[in-house]
């Protein structure tokens, strides 16, 4: 075996988070990394998911870095522009030569007598002072437990990992879920399909889209114009932000928000019956409010047909419902998200005590400090991790925000001389009380829904109860006092 990569910091996966950390790192003078990626180019989700209809629902000024400007064709980006940005962000940033493709993590051990993690992968071993985890949220698909499902004779793919080469044009559809993915495929689905069932378990809250191409004038503008460009992504940043005391504090502030979701049902479907049916029965904002203006027409067209009966099983060409009525398909579309509460990327990394991330987790529930560092896993920074989502902005302002974090924790290293750090138990178990003492009064603990952002245990471990500008500034600057 040959000897292993000797680096001063590992970074495991090449989005919007991996980038940023690369294409920082190297600004501050750390040019000694690898970027670790799994699959053979840059980009995480916008790699990734390559569903019909695929589409941020930020917009496109605000889902981009605030390093990297870009002429986005409208206010609101499908996935091939946003893959095509992080491609050329990537390309001129000047860090491709250190990343590492088709190259997935299988473990990372902290070595505590050498003090460096030990990083194996099937093309080597790579050992480094710092390991940054920057392997998403939204990385691995979960798939429901439906009895039979090994059995379906028919075509059946998740909806982040699309099979391209299934003809869909005359094909009786079933799609399980109803979530961000899901409301953006079915739109697409619908136009092709002989037949299309969509199975709902709960029905989301869904507000107009309000996309549009942007004109040549005001493209021209937001290049030539001094500061307009980042006047507007400000405008947008604060009108996000307006979205917050909804959330977090008195959920009766979304009551316009929620009449202009009723009014798109209003709109789009005319049918009583079926108005009734894919209208929430919780309060806005429990689940993600989600984005569009063709979903509710999809779901009203005639060869669609919404199920809200259970899923009792899959036999090999149909879907049986609990009251037994048995619906003949030829592919099935699982929309039924990520695993989100219990990172996958966990299970592959092990501390000081010999427990896997995913073991202390077991036994502590998903939990960070800052969403950033954890207690007995020296030199470990995760981006994206525990309480650090958002459903209502961009979450490359909360990224941003960790790399700066990460970039003073390693100036104080280097200016103290230090060979690890860690932050105290302590610190950590009363950052992570006062988040979740917050997380009681918000609309996603309070609201009546059940989410993905819960955990086994009902405690919400993926959001960020409060506005953005703040945790930025509480990241501003490495707080060594609560470090060892």
């Amino acid at each position: 075996m040959s000897s292993p990569h000797a680096v001063d910091h590992v970074i495991i996966g090449s989005g919007f988070a991996g980038l940023c950390a690369a294409i920082k790192l190297q600004e501050d003078g750390e040019t000694d990394f690898v970027v670790l990626e799994k699959a053979g180019e840059v980009g995480g989700t916008w790699r990734d998911n390559t569903y019909p209809g695929a589409a941020c629902d930020v917009p496109s000024q605000l889902y981009s870095y605030s390093f990297a400007e870009h002429d986005w064709p409208s206010s609101y980006s499908p996935q091939p522009d946003i893959q095509a940005y992080t491609q050329r962000v990537a390309a001129e940033s000047g860090t491709l030569d250190r990343f590492v493709f088709d190259t997935p993590v299988t473990d990372a051990v902290w070595d505590e007598s050498a003090q460096r993690w030990s990083v194996h992968t099937p093309a080597g071993v790579w050992t480094a002072r710092f390991l940054v985890v920057a392997a998403g949220a939204l990385e691995e698909p979960k798939v429901p437990d439906l009895e039979g499902l090994d059995t379906f004779q028919g075509q059946v793919f998740h909806s982040a990992r699309w099979d391209h080469d299934v003809d869909l044009a005359g094909k009786r559809i079933a799609v399980v879920g109803t979530g961000a993915s899901a409301i953006q495929i079915i739109p697409e689905l619908q136009k092709v399909a002989a037949r299309l069932d969509v199975y709902q378990r709960t029905a989301p809250w869904v507000i107009p889209r309000n996309d549009r191409a942007y004109s040549g004038l005001e493209r021209l503008a937001l290049r030539r114009v001094p500061g307009l460009r980042r006047l507007y992504r400000t405008a947008l940043y604060w009108s996000h932000e307006a979205y917050v005391p909804a959330f977090t504090l008195q959920p009766k502030i979304a009551a316009p928000a929620r009449a202009l979701a009723l009014k798109n049902i209003e709109k789009g479907i005319s049918d009583p019956a079926l108005r009734d049916k894919v209208t929430p029965r919780f309060a806005f904002g429990c689940k993600r409010v989600l984005r569009s203006n063709t979903y509710y027409p999809a779901l009203a067209a005639d060869n669609t047909e919404v199920v809200t009966e259970r899923i009792a099983k899959v036999t090999g060409d149909a879907v049986v419902t609990e009251d037994g009525t048995e619906r003949e398909i030829d592919v099935l579309v699982v929309a039924t998200g990520f695993h989100t509460t219990d990172l996958p990327i966990a299970e592959h990394i092990t501390g000081r005590s010999g427990r896997t991330l995913a073991d202390t987790w077991r036994r502590t529930g998903m939990a960070a400090y800052k969403g950033t560092t954890v207690p007995g896993f020296p030199n470990l920074f995760m981006l994206v991790g525990p309480n650090t989502g958002q459903g209502h902005t961009s979450m490359i302002f909360i990224i941003e925000s960790q790399v700066a974090y990460l970039r003073d924790a390693l100036r104080t290293v280097r200016r103290r001389g230090l060979d690890a750090v860690e932050p105290t138990q302590e610190a950590t178990d009363r950052w992570n009380r006062s988040l979740q003492r917050r997380m009681r009064h918000t609309v996603w603990t309070t609201g009546g829904c059940d989410s993905w952002y819960l955990d086994d245990h009902g405690r919400n471990t993926v959001l960020w109860p409060r506005t953005t500008a703040d945790f930025r500034r509480r990241l501003a600057s490495f707080d060594q006092e609560a470090y060892v």
